[in-house]
Formats: structure tokens, sequence, C-alpha cells
């Protein structure tokens, strides 16, 4: 059941990809879309397609974020969905100016940080909170709260599939602690998509996302923005399961070990807050 009103929703990573394909679609719905990217250029562009306004935010460095919340709240009077869309496998190890790892950051900690500060924002505006997560949350992930910097175990591949792991985690526990509250949240797999994924690093994914026969066996990325649209148009409860993880439009069966973990969820999010500065709430 899709919803007839129009919705005020903003969306990270959405200046390409699944993320600007989620854009146009909503926009094309009637909904008001904030876009958020990290190229000032190309976040302006498709700003100017779906006719909403546009924010640049750079998710290394957490005063980017910071500054993002506080335009977003200056800016709108609800936010009826926050999808935390912006991430991706990034390259080597390297630390962001905010001394952490960085997919760690850009993946996890920037989001969490950006849901923290938008939490009254959310709660009063009884708004849903979407993850674009992976199935390498299941594939590669594995959470050590004592080494989320995997300074022991890096490669770039963990990296990801645990950031994308503590994206599951996240929903969760932002479902226990707020649902009865009134914010909502799911977390989703949009599957291989014919984006830019994977362009800043050496993972074995890039040369088949870069190819062109990558193109060609890969989804589009409107049918990856499909699940995202789908949460963001339809209530939870009737559309969609909050505090849950999907894959292929369904609740997923499969799923890492670790993301059944409800302690764990409770122990990350409480890390975060610690890593981020926030009150855990």
């Amino acid at each position: 059941m899709h919803t007839t009103t129009p919705k005020i929703i903003v969306i990270t990573g959405a200046s390409d990809g699944i993320g600007a394909a989620a854009a146009r679609l909503l926009s094309a719905a009637g909904h008001r879309v904030a876009v958020v990217g990290r190229s000032p250029e190309k976040t302006a562009h498709v700003a100017r397609e779906v006719g909403g306004e546009h924010f640049v935010a750079d998710f290394t460095n957490l005063a980017d974020v910071r500054r993002l919340a506080a335009e977003l709240d200056a800016a709108y009077p609800r936010i009826d969905v926050l999808a935390n869309n912006a991430g991706g496998i990034l390259g080597d190890r390297t630390r962001t100016v905010d001394g952490h790892e960085r997919t760690l950051q850009v993946n996890h900690l920037a989001p969490f940080l950006l849901t923290s500060l938008l939490l009254d924002k959310l709660l009063a505006s009884r708004a849903a909170v979407i993850q674009t997560s992976s199935v390498g949350a299941r594939l590669f992930g594995h959470l050590d709260l004592d080494d989320l910097d995997h300074d022991r175990d890096f490669t770039a591949h963990r990296a990801y599939g645990t950031a994308k792991l503590e994206n599951i985690l996240f929903t969760t526990e932002l479902h226990r602690r707020f649902h009865d509250q009134g914010v909502s949240s799911a977390a989703f797999h949009p599957g291989g998509v014919a984006t830019n994924f994977g362009a800043e690093s050496t993972s074995f994914f890039r040369p088949l996302y870069q190819s062109r026969i990558g193109k060609m066996v890969l989804a589009t990325p409107e049918k990856g923005a499909s699940q995202l649209v789908r949460f963001a148009q339809t209530e939870p409860g009737a559309g969609w399961q909050s505090g849950a993880y999907y894959e292929g439009g369904r609740v997923a069966r499969r799923v890492n070990p670790q993301a059944r973990d409800a302690d764990l969820a409770r122990r990350l999010w409480d890390r975060s807050a610690e890593l981020v500065g926030v009150d855990a709430r």
C-alpha cells in the first residue's frame, strides 16, 4: 500500500548510483527529496533533475556530518525518511582526519552520527530510517568491538563486510530503542547493481563493475533502488517489517550469525556513540 501523502525524504550518497535513481523515482512520485552527496557538481545536478535541495558532505570528516545534520535540521520542519545510502568498498587501510579506519567511518560511524544528531526530529516525524547494507555482511563481515579499525586483520573486503554488518546491527538496535517512540528502521541488500561500486578500491569486484560485461549482467540502478523506494513509500507493518534486514525484497533468511546477536548490537551502539561523541540514549 503506497502512501498518497508527499514525504520529505533525505538520501545520502544520492549523487550517483542507486541513491540518484531513488531520488528520481521518489521525486517523480511527488515526494520532496533532499539530495546529499560528496561531489558538489554531481549532487547539484541530481538535485536540479528532481527539483529538490542539495547538501554536500564528505563522510570521511565527521565535522562535515555535524554541519550536514545542522543544515538538514534547519531546512526541514520534519524528516519522514532518512536513507543512509552513502558508503562502499574503499581502498587500502587509511585513517580519516578523525582517526578512524575509513571504511568504518564512511559506512557506519558517519551515518550513525547523522542519525543520532537528527534523532529528535526523526522521533517527532515518526520517521523511517533506511540503511543500504549488503550481502557482504554475511560473506566477509566479522565484528570485533576491540578492533573496530581492523588493525589486526584488515582487508578491504573484511572492512566492507563488517561495516555492512554494522549497518544491520544499527538497524535492529535503532528499532529496539526507539520503535515504541515512533521511529522505524530497515536495512537491505540492493543486489549487484551497475554503478561505480568499488571504483575507489583494489577489490576484485572492481573489474566486473567497470566492465562492459558487468554493465550487461548487473541490475540497473533503478532496480537496485526499488527496495529503498518501497520502504520510503510504504508504512512499516503494512509494507515492511521494522528492525529487519532484506534481501531480494524479503526478510533475509540467511544472515551472518552476529547479525542476530542483540547484545552485540547494543554494545556496538554504545561504542559508536562514544567514538563520535554523542549521548548513547
